[in-house]
């Protein structure tokens, strides 16, 4: 749980410097999935930081996965935005108001019933036709993006951050998947190639949410889909089970520490201007924005 909880402190301060130095990349293609984004992204130091903070917190995931059962995790990694919401607070020069402070003890809340109610990691290690699966289906998040590029910008920006949530869900259903990390057996395991594709869209999906659309309606969509999905795999198909007669509480947990993280999403969200850079596509381009129940 001490490495779960290490590896959202990483992801939730490592998430400040990628919205800042997403939204003031300069905007590409419209497709929803656009490589050359990512690439200008890694042009800036604040960016770069942010990705070693994540290498970090990935090896702390991996460690707690190979533990924790994945609602356990799941709902840790959520807390990145508690941790971002108290980060972004002196970095961003934010203020939490007292509604979000109390959304951040929610949190710490939830994952404290979690840490006191949840089992041991499932003894199951899953049928060739689940690492097929998730294989598929990391392959689906992937082309996900290339049709949110047609939607509105604030679907568009709820889809990417849906994908990326799905993409860090994939990562962490693969890593219960592999159970041999002898060369041979890593590169026939269909589990593997899931995790570097999961794990690649979601980053690509949600840098072009950052950079596209609402981040905190991508926020949001990601926390759900990196928590809920992964959860219900675990349980039903890994053998996730909580300590006997502790499932209501476990339950509890989980769902506070979901709802509190949703609460904090605007978190997420990078700063009005950063060096003088205008935050949105329609600033970059000289357009004035409207203001809700302008005629």
């Amino acid at each position: 749980m001490i490495c779960a909880l290490g590896s959202a402190v990483c992801f939730g301060t490592a998430s400040v410097f990628q919205a800042v130095a997403a939204r003031t990349t300069a905007p590409g293609t419209d497709s929803g999935v656009d490589p050359r984004l990512l690439l200008r992204a890694l042009s800036q130091w604040r960016y770069l930081l942010g990705l070693a903070l994540d290498g970090v917190g990935f090896v702390l995931e991996l460690v707690a996965l190979r533990v924790l059962p994945i609602y356990a995790v799941g709902a840790a990694l959520a807390a990145t935005l508690a941790v971002t919401a108290v980060v972004a607070a002196p970095v961003l020069h934010t203020r939490l108001r007292p509604a979000e402070w109390g959304a951040v003890g929610v949190v710490c809340g939830g994952l404290a019933l979690l840490a006191l109610s949840s089992g041991a990691q499932g003894h199951l290690r899953g049928t060739p036709e689940l690492r097929i699966g998730v294989l598929a289906f990391s392959l689906a998040v992937l082309a996900s993006g290339a049709l949110a590029g047609r939607l509105p910008d604030r679907a568009r920006a709820a889809t990417l951050g849906l994908g990326a949530g799905l993409g860090f869900g994939v990562v962490e259903v693969a890593v219960r998947l592999i159970d041999d990390f002898a060369l041979p057996s890593l590169l026939t395991n269909p589990a593997c190639y899931a995790l570097l594709i999961g794990g690649g869209a979601a980053f690509l999906l949600l840098t072009s949410a950052f950079q596209r659309g609402s981040v905190t309606t991508a926020t949001a969509a990601m926390v759900i889909g990196e928590t809920i999905g992964p959860a219900l795999v675990g349980i039903a198909w890994l053998g996730d089970r909580t300590r006997p007669g502790l499932t209501p509480l476990t339950a509890l947990g989980f769902a506070l520490a979901v709802a509190g993280a949703l609460a904090l999403a605007r978190f997420g969200e990078a700063p009005a201007e950063v060096e003088g850079e205008p935050r949105s596509a329609d600033e970059r381009e000289g357009r004035r924005t409207r203001p809700v129940g302008d005629p």
